[in-house]
């Protein structure tokens, strides 16, 4: 396992992530299984842990805190914060209030003292970015977070955040996690060199395309749409849907790309990330050992320029085949009201 420096935070963390999204009801309902993956995945070396308060409505957070039960100090725990916890108004979001209340419930159930990388899930555009970085930075100073970063955030957000810490001295944001695969990579163009030219660590996630680089799915043979990420989601699936087409058709020749280099497409799919110069570590996402062991047992897989040179024709760099965030979009897309004039004011005339 390879390590590297997570940014400018002065911790050092292995190239490969264990993340815990799929522990709990959403995934693997059997928390003494989960417990196993988290300790076979230590034990192969990796020192980074990455779930969210979010995961199956806290129960990812319980788990993981058993887990890390006498092994706390050897491992750098990551959470998150931002979406809708439990019933009510105020328990979501980026706000002081909420973020104080979530941190203290986050510790309790990860049964930890401290959270070493405490990252905002996703903008809030209800929120003056000044309060969220405040309070971040507050929590530092209470020794409840060592560091703090955001997920899944534009790069003018990015830039917005920086320049706010700047202008009122405060705390910034060290890391960012956004979605990076063959299939998504837009943020080559902006997020991964706003994060370079600021020194943050970044940990990619859904570097299987949201299972599409498996192998599971594959040109011309059925899906199975009443199971799995393809039941919760269908429509990123469906063969019938013409956008899935383009992943499928990608999918054919980097199958055949791995099959040349002599590894399977898991194995390059996760690889590629870690080629790039801007990322730090790339986050695996687990169900089941088996999944764990076939993730990381490729973590010496190298893709030479050669490869790559490869991939950049098969996804041209920058290029997007989906959108990879399909829980959060900006609402200047997603609410027609920020993109319509009202009707009397539409004319030129």
């Amino acid at each position: 396992m390879r390590y590297r420096s997570l940014g400018r935070t002065g911790m050092e963390v292995s190239a490969h992530c264990l993340g815990t999204m799929m522990f709990g009801a959403a995934g693997n309902p059997d928390h003494d299984a989960c417990v196993r993956i988290v300790h076979a995945a230590l034990d192969q070396g990796v020192n980074f842990v990455d779930t969210a308060d979010m995961y199956s409505a806290g129960e990812s957070e319980e788990i993981v805190g058993k887990a890390l039960r006498g092994r706390r100090d050897d491992v750098v725990l990551a959470t998150k914060v931002h979406f809708q916890m439990g019933e009510g108004r105020n328990r979501s979001g980026n706000s002081r209030r909420w973020i104080v209340r979530a941190v203290e419930d986050s510790l309790r159930r990860l049964d930890t003292e401290w959270i070493d990388l405490y990252q905002v899930h996703r903008p809030d555009h209800t929120t003056d970015i000044e309060e969220t970085l405040s309070v971040l930075g507050d929590l530092v100073r209470a020794g409840k977070i060592r560091a703090f970063g955001c997920s899944t955030f534009p790069a003018e957000e990015l830039v917005e955040a920086h320049h706010t810490a700047e202008r009122r001295a405060l705390p910034k944001f060290r890391t960012e996690q956004p979605p990076y695969s063959v299939l998504a990579r837009g943020i080559e163009a902006d997020v991964l060199p706003v994060a370079q030219r600021y020194g943050m660590g970044v940990l990619t996630w859904s570097p299987l395309a949201s299972g599409f680089l498996t192998g599971r799915y594959r040109l011309g043979e059925p899906v199975d749409l009443t199971s799995g990420r393809a039941a919760l989601r269908p429509e990123r699936f469906d063969p019938a849907v013409p956008g899935n087409l383009a992943k499928l058709e990608a999918v054919e020749k980097l199958v055949e790309l791995a099959d040349g280099i002599g590894c399977t497409l898991p194995e390059l799919a996760v690889a590629f990330p870690l080629a790039h110069p801007a990322v730090t570590s790339v986050i695996i996402g687990p169900r089941t050992m088996g999944q764990l062991e076939s993730l990381v047992g490729g973590a010496s897989v190298v893709l030479d320029d050669a490869t790559l040179d490869r991939i950049d024709e098969i996804v041209p760099p920058g290029t997007n085949v989906y959108h990879p965030d399909g829980v959060w979009r900006p609402p200047a897309l997603a609410e027609a009201a920020r993109r319509r004039r009202p009707l009397e004011d539409r004319s030129a005339g």
